[in-house]
């Protein structure tokens, strides 16, 4: 398709080398197909997810028979050779080979970001039984950790080619392979108190309630991963600043909240936290659809972040608590929320794109309008609108999600006391 590539900003270096996304969209994207590039980049997206989600439906029921380690040493490789052949996918002519070696290269750093968490949690949440909510809160800090200082690094590096961003992978994937050959690791839950694979899976299918919190992680991960992979190119151009800042200062604010969750479970107990973590996130999306200003974004991701930080954790630690002998296969969670960005993440996009093709009167209309003008802005700001706010109904409907878990548990510990 031709047609003036349409792009989410209008200040290249600052904007073009903070996100890889964004520059994938502009340097390879648009030029394969300009007018449908957020479509485009959005699905190059979901790959990291999907390659995320089969680690942790394999590799969290093998970590057991490969070990902590080899699934680690897995997880550096993945990232390494991925970022590798992104980097080498930038620097030759874009065609429609390059578009597969973007794919997968971002499978491969789904799969080491798998292989990471399906080792990780059930080592953490079998280390300190008693306080796993706390504990994988903890944990998980440090991936909004990663967002701040991989972002700050892409700020830093505003001068220089957006391929420097690649090595923040590579780098401490190298660090990590090195640490991970010298160190020992303890067995996991089920191993240790002899559980077998057999009473896992009879554990965790024999009761409906894990499939409902299957299908509530489905949509929690849309509500926290979706929208924050769409922060920096939705926001860019509307707000009058870098939507990487707002992702930063979001992800600032989580990496801090994540580390009082213990105390804040014990206050409101952890489905308490996921109930209030919806409604907040239902009323941070809305309203970052209608942000117009740094401080209308501020504040909406505000809420956002508030809402959505405690999720991915939290819901871990809920249904390894409620299905102790369910050890590794907690990652079917994870499987769950990786599956969902594979299917929301494209869609945002494509509704993006459709909203801006509406708006503008046609595909025609819409290459005809110059990057960077008043009427370009209005397109983007009511594509974003409508593409936040496709996404905002999925919180709402986790409230009454949560809402029947809590009369469940409610009605449960009536048949339990005597008399009741």
């Amino acid at each position: 398709m031709g047609g003036q590539p349409v792009h989410f900003h209008d200040r290249p270096r600052i904007c073009g080398t903070t996100k890889i996304a964004a520059n994938l969209q502009e340097d390879i994207f648009s030029k394969i197909d300009p007018l449908n590039s957020a479509t485009l980049v959005s699905e190059a997206l979901t790959m990291t997810f999907i390659g995320f989600a089969l680690t942790l439906l394999f590799g969290s029921a093998m970590v057991d028979w490969l070990g902590v380690r080899r699934m680690l040493l897995f997880s550096a490789c993945g990232y390494i050779v991925g970022s590798a052949l992104i980097l080498f996918a930038s620097i030759v002519p874009v065609d429609t080979s390059t578009q597969l070696l973007i794919t997968i290269g971002l499978l491969l750093t789904g799969l080491g970001w798998g292989a990471v968490e399906a080792a990780s949690n059930p080592m953490i949440a079998g280390a300190d039984p008693e306080n796993k909510t706390h504990r994988l809160n903890v944990l998980h800090a440090w991936w909004p950790a990663g967002i701040v200082i991989g972002g700050l690094i892409g700020i830093a590096s505003v001068d220089l080619a957006w391929q420097i961003n690649l090595l923040v992978l590579i780098i401490p994937a190298g660090v990590m392979a090195v640490l991970v050959m010298t160190t020992e690791f303890p067995v996991t839950e089920r191993v240790a108190s002899g559980v077998s694979y057999a009473d896992m899976v009879r554990e965790i299918f024999r009761q409906l309630l894990f499939v409902f919190f299957w299908l509530c992680m489905f949509a929690t991960a849309a509500t926290e991963l979706a929208p924050g992979q769409w922060v920096d190119l939705a926001l860019s151009n509307v707000v009058g600043m870098p939507g990487i800042v707002i992702l930063i200062y979001v992800s600032a604010l989580m990496f801090v909240m994540r580390h009082f969750a213990g105390p804040l479970a014990e206050r409101i107990s952890p489905l308490g936290i996921l109930w209030g973590g919806s409604l907040f996130a239902a009323i941070g999306l809305y309203a970052l659809g209608h942000a117009s200003s740094p401080v209308t974004a501020l504040l909406a991701a505000t809420l956002w972040g508030i809402g959505v930080c405690y999720m991915w954790p939290t819901m871990l630690a809920q249904v390894n608590d409620r299905f102790p002998n369910g050890g590794a296969l907690m990652g079917l969670m994870g499987f769950a929320g990786g599956l969902s960005i594979y299917f929301v993440l494209p869609r945002m996009g494509a509704i993006f794109d459709r909203a801006k093709i509406d708006h503008a009167g046609g595909a025609d209309a819409l290459a005809a309008i110059t990057e960077g003008s008043p009427e370009m802005e209005a397109v983007v700001r009511y594509a974003s609108i409508e593409s936040f706010q496709s996404v905002a109904i999925v919180p709402v409907l986790l409230l009454v999600a949560f809402g029947l878990i809590a009369l469940y548990d409610l009605a449960k510990r009536r048949r339990a006391v005597p008399g009741s």
